[in-house]
């Protein structure tokens, strides 16, 4: 037996677990584009969720020795074992919590995940539309078994938030077509080609009524069961359990006290940059007076498919403006999909990758929920951030050089400060080059970067109940609540109502996540500005860009330090 087959080294313990892990999880296996896992789903049974657990666990026990092995200390090995230790430890640490067995979020729920999962389904052959029915088949059982995980949640005092409950009941009851429709997964299965043989098409329907039916059943549970079991919990998680769900989300061990601390110094920053930009939109206005004046006065794109339109537009162009110059991007890099998300989502735009042959471009994803005309300076920057050069470039250039990382560091393995932080440091590099040259444009980056700020504060500040600061012109002394917390983001944001709504409903059912956009794009500024101060004048911007984006994901510790030696 060859000495590589007896003795493993840690990418290729990492590269077995991807495969184990695609058995246990189909839905993570078609977003990587594998063919097989088409027509199943995962059981998030408690069972389930602990069979996945004991794959990490047996993988941490062959990366103990994989570590040992010569050849082991090589940057490749080294920057994967890592890589791979800190992730399933960090998800072991939130299994081991019960967090599964509270899942109740608007955007990061179980049944969120195979809703998503049709959305990036091959549609277009027969066999394609035959897997798609097979999985429509499956939906039951995976709901049921998500539902089971919440019953023993609920035995075990383990409560998902009032607030997220309620949000949730509605999203599942526009999904089983609560307004009268025929509900979304029986939409989806209708929306295969008048080609198809009658057969399949009558089967399609049929397992999306199933399914739609399971859905149903879901949201009555929840509303009828599980809702009132959890009426008097609390929506915040206090610090034990934040600090568990930043290791996970981070990948660090983080100063929360300290890390509050910098939101509100970048919120101080970012506002006096505001106010400039606001006196030259309209003289004499704060920065959301001028904002509104731009809702109403401002450019706009009218339609839903213009804005599609216009979106991928923006992305070519920035594309061929920084390819060459800031970046250098393979071809199939180069290739990236603006789409309309479908309804009953989160307010956000998305990202969705490629799949890893790049059959299936990446995706970005625009919820319109029922808008028609769509502000121009609230678009740019995101779009920077969700497509180039943002989470596209980020995740396509992974999985491009997947055969220089491990499988693992090119998919699964992401982390997700290190993302959510490239693409707001992209927002920032677009500045920084002169994408945002009038004042519209850039107080929407600064206002998606204050909402980022924002985020930093709220989102630590209720959850630990901190106090407010006595600088602050917002309620000084007072300690947070998830009242207070959703009146100042409302103050500090152009979003309409239902959107800042729909945020705070995220904060509070994904504590921990919201803060890696700022914190993480800290990591990528200081681990750049470590690097320029090593090279001095022979500093190039273009070469340490593809060198730190091909190097596949870290933790923010672990990021700062690989950065700064390229």
């Amino acid at each position: 037996m060859p000495e590589s087959s007896r003795s493993p080294l840690p990418r290729q313990v990492a590269d077995e677990y991807v495969d184990a892990l695609i058995a246990l999880d189909p839905i993570t296996g078609t977003h990587l584009g594998v063919k097989e896992c088409a027509g199943r789903l995962p059981d998030f049974s408690p069972a389930g969720q602990e069979a996945v657990a004991g794959l990490a666990r047996r993988t941490l026990a062959l990366l103990d020795e994989a570590e040992l092995r010569p050849g082991a200390e090589s940057d490749a090995e080294r920057r994967c074992g890592r890589l791979l230790r800190e992730r399933l430890t960090a998800g072991l640490a939130v299994h081991d919590a019960g967090e599964g067995l509270r899942a109740v979020s608007n955007m990061r729920s179980p049944a969120h995940s195979v809703r998503l999962v049709f959305t990036v389904m091959p549609t277009e052959t027969e066999d394609d539309w035959r897997a798609v029915a097979t999985r429509l088949r499956a939906v039951p059982d995976a709901l049921e078994g998500y539902r089971a995980s919440l019953a023993l949640g609920l035995e075990r005092k383990l409560f998902g938030g009032p607030r997220p409950t309620a949000t949730f009941v509605g999203q599942l009851t526009e999904w089983a077509g609560g307004n009268g429709g025929r509900g979304w997964f029986e939409e989806f299965a209708a929306a295969g080609p008048p080609t198809l043989p009658e057969a399949l098409r009558t089967e399609l329907v049929e397992a999306g009524r199933g399914a739609n039916a399971a859905v149903a059943a879901l949201r009555d549970w929840m509303r009828d069961v599980y809702a009132p079991a959890v009426a008097h919990a609390p929506d915040t998680v206090g610090r034990e359990r934040y600090q568990r769900w930043t290791r996970y989300f981070n990948g660090t061990d983080l100063d929360l006290d300290q890390a509050y601390a910098y939101g509100w110094s970048e919120y101080h920053r970012l506002l006096a940059e505001m106010r400039t930009e606001a006196d030259r939109i309209l003289p004499g206005s704060d920065p959301w007076e001028a904002l509104a004046h731009l809702d109403e006065h401002g450019t706009h794109i009218e339609g839903v498919e213009e804005v599609r339109v216009w979106l991928q537009r923006l992305m070519d162009e920035a594309i061929e403006a920084l390819d060459g110059t800031h970046f250098e991007l393979a071809e199939r890099v180069r290739k990236v999909e603006s789409r309309i998300a479908p309804p009953g989502g989160a307010a956000a735009p998305y990202y969705t990758g490629p799949s890893e042959d790049f059959s299936r471009p990446g995706r970005t994803w625009l919820p319109v929920d029922g808008q028609t005309r769509f502000p121009v300076y609230d678009l740019v920057s995101t779009w920077y951030h969700e497509g180039v050069p943002g989470h596209h470039l980020q995740i396509a250039q992974w999985a491009h050089v997947a055969d220089r990382l491990s499988r693992y560091q090119a998919t699964v393995g992401g982390v997700s400060a290190n993302a959510e932080g490239w693409a707001l440091y992209a927002e920032r590099l677009m500045d920084e080059l002169g994408f945002l040259p009038d004042a519209e444009r850039r107080l929407g980056y600064l206002d998606a970067q204050m909402m980022r700020a924002c985020r930093v504060i709220v989102d630590i500040g209720m959850h630990l109940e901190l106090e407010i600061p006595a600088d602050s012109p917002f309620h000084p002394g007072e300690r947070w609540t998830p009242e207070l917390a959703q009146e100042f983001f409302q103050r500090h944001s152009s979003r309409p109502p239902a959107f800042v709504e729909s945020e705070m409903t995220r904060y509070l059912s994904v504590p921990g996540q919201a803060i890696g956009y700022k914190l993480g794009e800290r990591a990528w500024l200081l681990g750049r500005e470590n690097a320029r101060a090593a090279h001095g004048d022979a500093f190039d911007a273009k070469a340490w860009h593809m060198a730190a984006l091909s190097q596949g994901p870290l933790g923010l510790d672990d990021l700062v330090e690989e950065i700064s030696r390229l």
